[in-house]
């Protein structure tokens, strides 16, 4: 590196964005950047646990790969260069996909990439290794019995969420500016939110997934990123098609970044501080959601305080979850269901106790659900909500509680009911506590605007840019 560049401890600060704009200009090396980046994963990941695989010669022969193209002017894709982690629940060829168990048998081969992992491949990321999950991703926070407890960069006695933890956590401490994610009641945005990450869950199928989660049509795969124009970029590389998914939407060929600076004037927004039944809402996540809201106006929305006028849906999404948790347990050996979360457990033996026709019914209720929803949204651009109903809480060992389901989720309830009527939703910060712990903002767009929720992002980000945590090392 020369005296011109810019230090090693800063680009592991980069967006992928401007790490791009650096290799172009020749100002910095992929190489260089994914030095930065292990350097900080070495200094960093033993006190947060973001990290279960780090592939350091791997990266670093890929960067030099990377490094190559760029000197010859043949970058391989949009993200060539571009250091990315990868939830451990998404295969990657070459590297064991542990879900967070004991279950899992490390030595088996490994030979296959999910689609999201290929296509970050054929974008000529640099793949750092894989992020930390909860067992089979089971719940809104990061810890297992295979991989202990992940930490929040912003206070490490704090839980990062889940299930997507370690996703977050890395993507908010400079362990990489890009991150993939899954999210089946909120578990892109959940710990986006504790971290101050953006995090995107778009319309289902938007983004292939193989396998298909064995919880079912509520699973969606997102971008982790600290910029919405990051945020944009690497969903238009993940939302390439692949055959293996048959609930995959048609290929899109739009740019997710043509357009992103426009704004929101004249849009109409609808507000709902409570979705109508949220009641335990953190005085100070409301007050900080409510002021975003009177920015967003400033910006020239017209926003209408209002609630969409559904119920709780908490017992339709844990009912169809735990029926997913019973499907996985019946795959295992009584060997293997010995040394499972206790969580996991739990929720597998309350699945256990739900009837065909409980079933038939829950998906009937969610189908009304999901048509109230399209129709509300054609009065309005976007909902606003809170992400989540509390800053981020303590981060505390696997079944520490017992397992209900509003003990699961009672805490996120502006999470799970966009999972099940499977819009695009996205969270961005909007503020911190007095105990300097983030507050995320979430905007739900009607079904394919996943564009329009990514622009009202970038909005409030030109007026709000997104800060890192202090540095603990």
């Amino acid at each position: 590196m020369n005296p011109s560049h810019p230090a090693a401890t800063q680009l592991a600060d980069c967006t992928a964005s401007e790490l791009l704009d650096l290799y172009r200009a020749r100002r910095a090396s992929p190489l260089e950047a994914t030095r930065a980046v292990l350097a900080r994963i070495d200094s960093l990941n033993p006190k947060l646990n973001a990290f279960c695989l780090v592939a350091h010669e791997t990266a670093l022969q890929q960067a030099r790969d990377s490094e190559a193209r760029w000197l010859r002017a043949e970058p391989k894709g949009p993200l060539d260069g571009v250091p990315v982690s990868i939830k451990d629940l998404i295969l990657t060829r070459g590297w064991p996909t542990l879900r967070g168990s004991l279950t899992v048998d490390a030595k088996q081969p490994w030979e296959v990439d999910a689609p999201a992992t290929a296509r970050l491949r054929q974008a000529g990321a640099v793949l750092l290794g894989k992020t930390t999950t909860p067992e089979f991703g089971c719940k809104g926070e990061t810890n297992s019995p295979r991989s202990g407890i992940t930490r929040n960069p912003w206070d490490l006695s704090k839980t990062p969420g889940g299930s997507s933890g370690g996703t977050a956590a890395a993507v908010a401490a400079g362990l990489g500016p890009l991150s993939v994610g899954t999210d089946g009641a909120g578990s892109v945005r959940i710990p986006a939110a504790f971290c101050g990450n953006v995090g995107l869950k778009p319309s289902f199928g938007r983004v292939p997934a193989y396998p298909l989660s064995p919880f079912g049509s509520v699973a969606h795969l997102g971008p982790h990123t600290m910029s919405v124009r990051d945020a944009a970029l690497m969903l238009d590389v993940l939302k390439q098609p692949d055959p293996r998914d048959w609930t995959s939407l048609p290929p899109d060929a739009s740019d997710s970044l043509a357009g992103l600076d426009d704004g929101i004037r004249g849009w109409k927004i609808a507000y709902s501080p409570t979705l109508g039944y949220a009641t335990n809402v953190d005085p100070e996540v409301a007050a900080a959601v409510h002021a975003a809201v009177q920015q967003l106006q400033t910006l020239g929305a017209h926003v209408e305080q209002i609630d969409p006028g559904f119920d709780d849906p908490l017992d339709i999404t844990t009912g169809l979850w735990f029926l997913g948790s019973w499907t996985v347990w019946n795959t295992l050996t009584p060997e293997q269901q010995a040394v499972v979360d206790p969580d996991f457990r739990a929720q597998a033996q309350l699945g256990s106790t739900q009837s065909a026709l409980d079933i038939q019914q829950l998906n009937a209720r969610r189908g009304v659900l999901g048509a109230h929803m399209r129709q509300f949204m054609q009065r309005f651009d976007l909902l606003v909500t809170p992400t989540v109903a509390v800053p981020a809480f303590e981060a505390r060992p696997a079944g520490h509680s017992p397992m209900n389901p509003r003990a699961m989720l009672g805490w996120t309830p502006f999470s799970y009911p966009f999972n099940l009527t499977q819009q695009p939703a996205c969270t961005i910060p909007c503020g911190l506590t007095r105990a300097g712990l983030p507050i995320g903002l979430q905007f739900v767009g009607p079904m394919l605007g996943d564009a329009r929720v990514l622009r009202a992002a970038r909005a409030w980000e030109c007026v709000r840019p997104i800060p890192r945590p202090p540095r603990f090392d």
